[in-house]
């Protein structure tokens, strides 16, 4: 496995400063946000994210110009809750899937990007019971074409064990999102972002199921860093310490 930053965690920071952080780090690459012109140095790019909408509007342009950057992997990093609701879920799949079929016949691959909200019962986070179908069950199910990347921080977050949540769509998840989350059921998302390491997320174990999976990229992220630049030094710090972990 290869090991990133994502480049929203630095978004405080001009895009060549996180760059550098990261690489300075020892990561081996960068997630971008946007498919605008990113000089990424020696990094490698895992993938970047964009909106479906900007996607649908031109597969083959979106694709064009993310490959300008060094990656063919387009992720969808959210879409509304409304749109997991059940009585959305299936034509949310369609339309998933449709544009993953119209950006592979581009040359690229689109993923899917959870957040908490698609493992309640229905949109929002909820009390839901374990045998209980979720949204992203039937995004899983209802679709063939659509790649993910598994946030395993928000997973946890949703009452969700993402070690068993990788294992069981492993195949489909080439990238893993590694976030640490301190879990809250009286925050509005379920949990608190927090560093690497020092949250309720069982890192080590989604580290050995990705790897069993075949994940190409492991991709830290933070969402609100007090200090975004220690927080990717810490989390290479942390990540040395896995035998799987960048050197």
């Amino acid at each position: 496995m290869q090991y990133g930053v994502q480049l929203y965690t630095l978004r405080s920071l001009p895009a060549a400063d996180g760059v550098e952080a990261i690489a300075t780090a020892g990561f081996d690459g960068v997630e971008l946000v946007g498919c605008d012109p990113v000089d990424v140095g020696a990094c490698s790019v895992a993938a970047a994210h964009v909106g479906l909408d900007e996607i649908e509007a031109d597969p083959a342009g979106t694709v064009a110009r993310c490959r300008a950057n060094g990656t063919g992997t387009l992720v969808v990093p959210i879409l509304d809750p409304e749109a997991f609701a059940a009585d959305g879920i299936d034509e949310t799949a369609a339309r998933l899937d449709e544009t993953a079929a119209a950006v592979a016949d581009a040359g690229g691959r689109l993923l899917y990007h959870n957040h908490e909200f698609e493992f309640a019962a229905d949109a929002g986070v909820g009390e839901r019971d374990p045998g209980d179908e979720t949204p992203f069950d039937r995004l899983v199910a209802a679709t063939t074409r659509l790649g993910f990347e598994i946030d395993v921080g928000w997973a946890t977050a949703a009452g969700v064990d993402p070690v068993a949540l990788v294992e069981r769509v492993g195949h489909r998840v080439p990238v893993v999102h590694l976030k640490d989350v301190r879990v809250d059921p009286t925050a509005p998302r379920g949990g608190h972002p927090v560093d690497l390491g020092v949250g309720d997320v069982d890192l080590r174990g989604c580290l050995r199921a990705a790897e069993a999976a075949g994940v190409e990229w492991v991709v830290f992220e933070h969402d609100a860093p007090d200090d975004p630049v220690k927080s990717v030094r810490d989390a290479a710090a942390w990540l040395r310490t896995e035998p799987s972990g960048p050197r």
